[in-house]
């Protein structure tokens, strides 16, 4: 005969399966259905732009029977529903358009570029990281007290320094002055065309061609546009991270370890940061989600040839295709970067169950 706690524990076990089993299910359907709004929006960009495709591709001089011609092979004659069935069936083949600017596929231009804001951006993510946790630790250790205001006040300035002034004046002292760094782009002259490109990446290519002087050409080149656009990153974290490490003090098991004589280090390494993993995993997400679609101005100013600078030229030139390839590249991946984020805030967080 079972005991009453084992009848018990049998139907708990289930409804605690059915709940978290109906959890990743909810979880999964948000996913589809913002991707899905992501896919509308982009169609619906496409035939909210200004820019006529047909004009484009027929030019504007074309006579009314190439018009029609044209417009008839782009499926633009057809229904709506059936527009956006031809553009998801398209993109299920990878299929993104043509790029009037570089006449090659969007897909081969972005497979092209992305590697490299790929790149900026985790290296950025990496130094904002870091920096931004160990100045909340700083901050949070004793609220009011020089580090505190000095992290408050590094925090202010990533908010409110304008990017592309602070990257211009970046160039300008330790590029054109002090020499310390290699300038725009990813890589001088002498090694651009000679680097075999395996991964997209160029410190681990440079790394990879045994070429110690070009690995040494990346980091240099790469280190200046890391640190301007780390610091917005840096900003976020530090901001929230030490006003969610603050709201964590003041409740009672902080009070309960510091009358049992804990120091404030202790408290603060054992106790207060654990609980606040949660709120970290997501500002880490969401920085590094923004890194990916904010590096526009970084990439321009340093001629860095990543999706964020195809994107602009796309934008002066109405590349319509490469506009919406990019939007789609880059919407796609904040997309998917909170859902990891929220699938382990879930995992590693049991007050989120």
């Amino acid at each position: 005969m079972l005991s009453g706690s084992s009848q018990r524990g049998a139907p708990d076990g289930a409804r605690l399966f059915w709940r978290r089993s109906s959890g990743a299910l909810g979880a999964l359907i948000s996913l589809a259905v913002t991707l899905v709004g992501l896919l509308v929006f982009t169609f619906a960009l496409s035939h909210l732009s200004p820019v006529d495709p047909v004009l484009q591709i027929a030019g504007d001089h074309a006579s009314e029977s190439t018009y029609a011609q044209v417009r008839r092979d782009l499926g633009l004659d057809q229904p709506v529903y059936m527009q956006f069935w031809h553009y998801l069936t398209h993109l299920l083949r990878g299929d993104l358009g043509i790029s009037s600017i570089t006449n090659q596929p969007v897909a081969s231009d972005l497979l092209r570029t992305f590697p490299a804001t790929v790149e900026l951006a985790t290296c950025a993510m990496i130094f904002g990281s870091v920096a931004g946790i160990l100045l909340a630790l700083a901050a949070a250790w004793k609220p009011g007290s020089v580090l505190d205001n000095v992290a408050r006040l590094i925090s202010l300035l990533g908010y409110s320094v304008p990017v592309f002034w602070l990257g211009l004046l970046g160039l300008l002292l330790f590029y054109a002055v002090l020499h310390w760094s290699a300038g725009p782009g990813r890589l001088d002259d002498i090694w651009i065309y000679t680097l075999e490109p395996k991964t997209g990446l160029v410190l681990i290519d440079s790394w990879l061609s045994g070429d110690a002087e070009m690995f040494r050409n990346a980091i240099a080149h790469l280190w200046l546009p890391v640190t301007v656009l780390g610091l917005l990153s840096m900003a976020t974290i530090t901001r929230l991270l030490r006003a969610a490490m603050l709201e964590e003090s003041s409740k009672e098991y902080v009070t309960l370890a510091r009358a049992k004589g804990a120091s404030r280090g202790r408290i603060l390494l054992l106790h207060i940061f654990p609980n606040v993993r949660g709120t970290l995993i997501t500002v880490l997400a969401l920085s590094y989600a923004s890194l990916l679609e904010g590096s526009v101005l970084t990439e321009m100013v340093f001629a860095w040839p990543g999706v964020g600078r195809y994107m602009t030229t796309a934008l002066f030139a109405s590349d319509t295709p490469a506009i919406l390839g990019s939007t789609l590249l880059i919407g796609g991946c904040f997309i998917i970067i909170n859902a990891l984020a929220d699938a382990l805030t879930y995992l590693t967080d049991p007050r989120t169950r």
